[in-house]
């Protein structure tokens, strides 16, 4: 299959700010063929995250460390969380605000994260499963298990042992 006429054109004018800017604005995505300066510009590394929020995938790694860039994708995504640096997943509003989206990217979140419990109420809430990667403290914790139990009865395997003797969680788990 021959390659899209635009990406043929985004690696032509890789490194001309002003093409690149303008391709990026009309389709975030092509930001992976531009020339790393270009995935290094924050200011086009916004348009991009703007036309399409999963392009934080292709900007450089200095800017996935760049809290403004990562949370203007994961406040519309979530999954993008996973392209986080490290130096900002202990960021709890970003964390929050991608848990919105989707409870799986707790998965991608520090310890300190999985036990915070208003950060795993909210991934339960969007994900009941992720419950399973919720710190110890918390997996035995009843407002979040039966929070998960009331969606998804298969969130009894990840509960803490005590957890699974509970009368509620029992009536949930049998009705």
């Amino acid at each position: 299959m021959p390659e899209r006429i635009e990406v043929t054109k985004m690696r032509e004018n890789a490194h001309n700010r002003e093409y690149v800017k303008e391709a990026v604005s009309k389709e975030g995505g092509l930001l992976d063929f531009a020339g790393d300066e270009m995935k290094d510009d924050k200011e086009i590394a916004l348009i991009a995250i703007h036309n399409n929020p999963e392009a934080l995938e292709y900007v450089s790694d200095r800017l996935k460390a760049d809290r403004d860039v990562v949370y203007d994708s994961v406040s519309e995504v979530g999954w993008t969380y996973c392209y986080a640096k490290e130096s900002l997943l202990d960021d709890k509003e970003l964390l929050m605000s991608g848990l919105n989206k989707t409870g799986q990217i707790l998965y991608f979140a520090t310890q300190q994260m999985r036990d915070d419990k208003e950060v795993v109420m909210l991934a339960v809430t969007n994900k009941p499963i992720i419950i399973k990667y919720a710190s110890k403290r918390l997996r035995a914790d009843k407002e979040i298990a039966l929070t998960a139990m009331k969606v998804n009865k298969n969130c009894y395997e990840f509960l803490d042992d005590e957890l699974k003797k509970d009368q509620d969680v029992l009536d949930i788990l049998n009705a």
